[in-house]
């Protein structure tokens, strides 16, 4: 179905996805093509000497996990010039990073990582393969095993350590995250009855941009342009949708639009936003408290806190409780931008959910929301789309202006916008000729960015720097 290579510290993986007609889903092979089988035996007799070897560490001697890694590497390649005398500094420097990947790193996992086709990483238990989610091919089975519970154990206790969290019988479900941004979540038998597991939604290396967004088909030009219009004239938003149906990327896509001369104020309990480098932008990030429950800082804190930073652009990772959007909300009220992520199907939905509980916000107050985009994924065939964007009434209800055709696998234009329009109106003085010839601009601009393969968060983050200077279109293109 699919072949490829990977190169993970010196050492080439092989990558092969094939269907078996004995398994129910296809599988994800990996095979280290460089490395023999014979001499992956003769690697693993000097992991043992090694082990053999090691005394207990000096008490003075620092436990940081570069000092251990440093520790190990001298020691592992004393033993390697014994078996490979002949062996270069090359193939010295893979055979090290190799022994360290399989003992004191996270093993094959590692390989994993470094495929950034993958999104998710699934451990279940020791009993069963390690499953990935492609970006392709959805769910795989894969040739990987972690050999018993206790080493499955061992990785979450390592990823935990690395950020300050810890995973333990007494606290046996830990959300943390790697130095290189993915989220890990981690769970400890008996509470997972099969046995421990591991879940990793991996960091995407390149951020999506409103141009991946329009070239996957996720998004359509003239829906791309009216986010567009709505964040350039400070208009709220909240991106709703299922797990896993694109909303934080989303939020990262409207993020583009962000005009340099404002400052955004990011919130989240994981870091996954990525903006333009051009912009006044400054991350926030909740924390857990440590294990005698002290120095804990909550989403609300963060909020709170946001507002007294002078910001003119709020991001929320996540809307989940009544305190929070009570204070977003009041934050719309006072002039603030807010957009943010709330977990709901469509367009009525996501109403429903803010104005019962466990949110529960008075109807009245969300008339200070003007946008909802609603993301949607079919997991038969792990296509995302936005399924509806629609706007906010005066009196709270939700009204939808573009629709997903699922038959034609296209958004269309349901309803004209009233409230929007309204607003725009009443606060910039726009009629509704001017709004159109507002959005047909920014059509013919993103039209003219995908045209010269712009996916850059960073250039597109220059040419918003242009529009937003009140540059002719020739100048900023």
């Amino acid at each position: 179905m699919d072949s490829y290579e990977l190169t993970v510290n010196d050492i080439i993986i092989g990558i092969s996805i094939y269907s078996d007609e004995s398994e129910p889903v296809p599988i994800y092979n990996i095979s280290i093509t460089n490395i023999s089988e014979t001499t992956k035996i003769i690697l693993e007799k000097i992991r043992e000497e090694f082990v053999v070897q090691q005394t207990k560490t000096p008490e003075e001697e620092s436990f940081e996990a570069s000092n251990i890694q440093n520790r190990f590497k001298k020691g592992i390649a004393v033993l390697l010039r014994k078996y490979f005398p002949t062996a270069n500094k090359k193939t010295m420097d893979m055979l090290i990073n190799y022994i360290l990947q399989q003992n004191i790193g996270l093993g094959d996992i590692e390989i994993l990582l470094k495929d950034e086709n993958l999104e998710e990483i699934v451990v279940n238990n020791a009993h069963e393969l390690v499953w990935v989610y492609h970006r392709k091919h959805g769910w795989l089975k894969t040739n990987i095993r972690i050999t018993n519970e206790e080493r499955i154990r061992y990785y979450s206790t390592i990823i935990g350590r690395d950020v300050g969290k810890e995973i333990t019988v007494l606290n046996p479900l830990m959300d943390a995250h790697l130095k290189t941004g993915d989220r890990v979540n981690a769970t400890l038998s008996p509470i997972s009855s099969k046995g421990n597991t591991i879940t990793i939604r991996k960091f995407a290396v390149k951020p999506w941009t409103i141009i991946d967004f329009i070239k996957e088909k996720s998004i359509s030009y003239e829906a791309a342009a009216i986010l567009w219009m709505a964040v350039q004239n400070e208009l709220s938003i909240i991106i709703s949708g299922g797990t896993a149906s694109g909303k934080t990327s989303m939020l990262n896509v409207i993020s583009n639009f962000f005009p340099p001369n404002q400052r955004i104020i990011s919130l989240e309990d994981t870091r996954e936003l990525m903006l333009p480098d051009s912009l006044h932008w400054v991350p926030l990030e909740t924390r857990l408290p440590n294990p005698e429950g002290k120095g804990g800082i909550s989403m609300l804190d963060l909020i709170i806190n946001s507002l007294r930073m002078r910001p003119d652009r709020i991001l929320i990772g996540e809307i989940r409780r009544k305190a929070e959007a009570e204070v977003l909300f009041e934050a719309m009220h006072t002039g603030h931008s807010v957009y943010g992520t709330l977990h709901a199907n469509n367009v009525r939905e996501t109403i429903n959910r803010l104005t019962q509980p466990p949110i529960g916000l008075p109807k009245q107050m969300l008339s200070a929301l003007s946008l909802i985009v609603v993301q949607h994924i079919d997991r038969r065939n792990g296509r995302r789309r936005t399924l509806q964007i629609g706007e906010v009434m005066h009196n709270g209800d939700a009204k939808p202006i573009m629709q997903l055709d699922v038959m034609k696998d296209t958004l269309m234009k349901v309803d004209e916008p009233t409230t929007m329009f309204e607003t725009l109106n009443l606060y910039m003085g726009l009629s509704k000729e001017k709004i159109m010839e507002d959005i047909d601009e920014k059509i013919d601009i993103l039209k003219w960015m995908m045209k010269n393969n712009i996916t850059d968060i960073n250039k597109i983050g220059i040419i918003m720097s242009k529009y937003y200077a009140k540059k002719p279109f020739k100048q900023v293109v």
